[in-house]
């Protein structure tokens, strides 16, 4: 009898310990969510300056700048196409065409004057005091618009002012406030500007 009651007692725990089991048991981990996009590489435009570095090789190691047409010339590497492309890019790029002089070359690039590509520029014309394209930063707004053109002249109509831009392939023209911004502090008209705003500051007719 007491051997019976101790085989019962074992076929108990195990069971206890089984139902224990199963019910700590941790649920399969759902996946997870899709990491958010990240903001976009800067791509090297006509007018950027880029600094060559080859690791052992001095000779061809400088900056020079992106030529109007896009492309860029140094020692060993001849009319070479830049604008376009990340800084990654083209040293990958470079890195294939002096393999051809130097045995497994490895080259960085670091983009160290920045204007961007034509299509992402900011352009200001009209009544601006230094009318000029300016290279989009990420967060970008109309203050920080203003401030690097020096503002607007004294002839400007500034709350006739307006930005040019291309939503979904077609041209819209937004008004904004310059008057209200520069001259009564209201921070409501320092509106975002995205790449490629064209900002039109107009004369005012007395």
């Amino acid at each position: 009898m007491q051997l019976k009651s101790i085989k019962w007692l074992a076929l108990a725990a195990v069971a206890l310990s089984a139902l224990a089991l199963g019910g700590c048991a941790t649920p399969a981990a759902p996946m997870a969510p899709q990491a958010a996009a990240g903001t976009p590489d800067y791509l090297i435009g006509p007018g950027d300056t880029v600094s060559i570095n080859v690791w052992r090789n001095p000779e061809v190691s400088m900056a020079v700048p992106v030529r109007p047409d896009g492309k860029i010339t140094t020692p060993l590497v001849e009319d070479l196409q830049a604008s376009g492309k990340t800084s990654t890019e083209l040293a990958r790029d470079i890195e294939k065409s002096l393999a051809k002089f130097i045995q497994q070359p490895v080259v960085t690039v670091i983009v160290t004057g920045f204007v961007g590509t034509y299509g992402e520029q900011i352009r200001v014309i009209g009544q601006a005091a230094k009318p000029q394209s300016l290279a989009y930063r990420r967060d970008m707004s109309l203050m920080d618009v203003l401030i690097a053109v020096g503002g607007v002249t004294e002839f400007a109509s500034g709350n006739k002012a307006s930005i040019i831009r291309n939503v979904d392939g077609k041209m819209v023209k937004l008004p904004v406030r310059l008057n209200d911004l520069i001259k009564d502090g209201d921070i409501s008209a320092n509106i975002p500007v995205r790449p490629g705003d064209v900002l039109v500051i107009p004369e005012s007719f007395f």
